[in-house]
């Protein structure tokens, strides 16, 4: 709390108490100056051959001077001088001899020596007594006083008279009042804020221009980055951080990295920390090392957390435990989160769910869900499930989709249906998948589309095999080749394209049927890489169908090695072409085999040939 002198006096800024708080803002950041020589121009208190004694030679005087001068006239009981002297001693911290001239030039009418004694008197403590004569310089005008007044009456608590003296010193042009009354507005949730921290920050007033900008931010933010740059362009370390985020928002790393250094070297523990990552990612481990050591140092978690995650990279995982400790004593969960992820992957699996819990009790939503985690693979889902749920009500997308697992594998389809659902909605792309199946399961194919397409754009593979099946049961039957017309000629479908975009990320169903596409509009070499490829990944269907291509092309023994790959892993079809081709070959007990194994794999059909074929063969032998 500080109380500033009227313009016409030496005591403009709070030279001589202690500066005045922000408000609302934690900075401690002073209030902006006025050079003494040059506060001495209020006419109206100084007749004019005391005005003209007083600014007459005063241009290069020192204090010493100046009081000197001054002493002669405010001795003989010249009020303006009495005024001016008083102020001067003041400033210097004499408020012994002070206190005379000013009671002296405030007796003869003078207010800025009733603003000016209002502020002796505060620093001696008594501030009622220096509200009295706060009230005296007010009524006859002082905006200063005014301002001070509405301070002293907000400071106890009567919010109807501060704002009745603030904004007289605000409508009086005062800098300081206009802050204030803006301050008092913003905290009772009042309008007029805007225009009166713009008349303030109009004056130069720092910190009402970093509040202005703070106000346009989401309005006008174009504006709020003009007050920014004039907050930071004086030294206000906030703005300069807020200025720096902004334009490394929009790309301007170089600029941002300056307003990010300006903020840092003054103390902003946030933009060196900031400043940090800037180094980082432009490669210079470093340097932001030595900016996070910095902010870790002035109680940044962020930047401890990003010192535990730089050591915890390089495999010094004792130096990262450390910075998690310092994050979680200065207040950051994460250091409990990141500190639990360092134990597990050390499968330290006690205290990783130690860890786990602190920062899951502390709010942690993505620690409930890993905790839950933990709890799951333990075999205690009962004791999973509220993590779960606390997880996912604070917002973890995650949890939501796991919460939907968890109901799914106890058959609650409709509650897992509901986190799948609101994961959904959120982005997740598996949760999109599932909801999607279980709409097309229902029958309501238009809006199992919408979400298989979210899916399928996010990257599933899945998902966009099943959006371009379910395209293709929905489409129409394909207009029959006219006579004559090339077979192959018409454009890929929609469902052909997400057939094509799960095949080339390798989902192997997709990749056979894009070859049994490829294979239907006669482009067999296209056909047979698909089908080689599911093959080679394990796919028994696009061993099978290789077989057939193969075997279409007279090369029997490549494609009896496909269909064995096929048959082994549960194929009838390629198991009966394997007892056909043995059969072929006179080789009757090896056809017998196989016919058997296709008896047993089916489906009906294949179970019914093969068991034609194996008595035939049977009667064969016993020939």
């Amino acid at each position: 709390m500080g109380f500033m002198g009227d313009r016409s006096t030496l005591l403009e800024t709070g030279r001589f108490v202690r500066a005045e708080a922000e408000s609302g803002a934690g900075t401690g950041e002073a209030a902006p100056t006025v050079n003494a020589r040059t506060a001495l121009t209020d006419a109206d208190f100084l007749d004019k051959h005391s005005a003209a004694e007083a600014f007459g030679d005063a241009e290069g005087a020192t204090d010493a001077e100046l009081e000197a001068r001054h002493r002669v006239a405010a001795d003989k009981g010249d009020p303006g001088a009495m005024s001016v002297l008083g102020a001067l001693l003041l400033r210097r911290g004499d408020l012994a001899g002070a206190e005379p001239y000013l009671r002296g030039a405030t007796g003869a009418g003078d207010r800025a020596a009733a603003n000016n004694l209002g502020v002796l008197l505060l620093q001696r403590g008594y501030p009622d007594e220096a509200a009295g004569w706060w009230r005296v310089a007010a009524v006859a005008g002082s905006a200063p006083a005014a301002h001070a007044l509405g301070r002293h009456y907000r400071e106890r608590g009567d919010e109807p008279a501060a704002e009745y003296w603030l904004r007289q010193a605000a409508e009086s042009g005062h800098a300081l009042g206009a802050y204030g009354l803006a301050d008092l507005l913003e905290h009772r949730g009042d309008k007029g804020i805007e225009r009166w921290f713009r008349a303030a920050a109009e004056q130069g007033h720092r910190e009402a221009a970093y509040r202005l900008a703070r106000h346009l931010r989401k309005g006008d933010p174009a504006e709020a980055e003009q007050w920014y740059r004039q907050a930071a362009a004086r030294g206000h370390r906030r703005a300069g951080l807020h200025l720096g985020a902004l334009l490394e928002a929009r790309g301007e790393l170089k600029e941002a990295g300056r307003w990010y250094l300006s903020s840092a070297k003054q103390g902003e523990a946030r933009a060196a920390c900031a400043l940090g990552f800037l180094l980082r990612d432009a490669g210079d481990e470093d340097s932001a090392a030595a900016w996070w050591h910095r902010a870790a140092q002035d109680g940044d978690g962020n930047a401890a957390n990003a010192l535990g995650a730089l050591h915890a990279a390089r495999g010094e995982t004792q130096t990262a435990e450390k910075w998690y400790r310092v994050a979680m004593d200065a207040g950051d969960h994460n250091g409990a989160y990141n500190l639990a992820l360092l134990c597990a992957a050390q499968e330290r699996t006690a205290q990783a769910e130690q860890w786990y819990r602190r920062a899951a009790y502390a709010g942690h939503r993505e620690a409930a869900n890993a905790l839950a985690i933990m709890l799951l693979q333990a075999g205690d889902a009962a004791g999973a499930e509220p993590w779960f749920s606390k997880a996912a009500e604070a917002g973890s997308v995650d949890a939501a989709f796991n919460l939907g697992i968890l109901f799914a594998s106890r058959d609650e389809d409709r509650s897992a249906l509901k986190w799948y659902e609101r994961a959904a909605a959120a982005g997740h792309t598996d949760a999109a998948l599932q909801v999607g199946i279980a709409l097309v399961r229902d029958g309501e194919e238009r809006a199992a589309e919408r979400h298989l397409r979210c899916a399928a754009g996010g990257g599933s593979a899945e998902a966009a095999f099943r959006l371009a099946a379910l395209l293709e049961s929905l489409a129409p039957p394909p207009e029959p080749v006219a006579l004559g017309e090339p077979v192959g000629g018409a454009a890929r479908t929609e469902s052909e394209e997400w057939y094509a975009r799960a095949a080339e990320q390798g989902h192997r169903r997709a990749q056979v049927r894009v070859g049994m596409l490829a294979a239907a509009r006669g482009d067999l070499a296209v056909a047979a890489k698909w089908y080689r490829e599911a093959a080679e990944a394990g796919s028994r269907n696009g061993a099978f169908n290789l077989g057939l291509l193969l075997a279409r092309e007279g090369n029997e023994p490549e494609a009896a090695l496909w269909w064995t790959r096929a048959a082994v892993a549960g194929h009838g079809r390629a198991a009966l072409r394997l007892g056909l081709l043995a059969a072929r070959h006179g080789d009757l007990a090896e056809g017998q085999k196989w016919c058997v194994r296709a008896m047993e794999l089916g489906p009906a059909e294949v179970a019914e040939r093969a068991a034609r074929l194996r008595d035939a063969l049977a009667e064969e032998l016993s020939a």
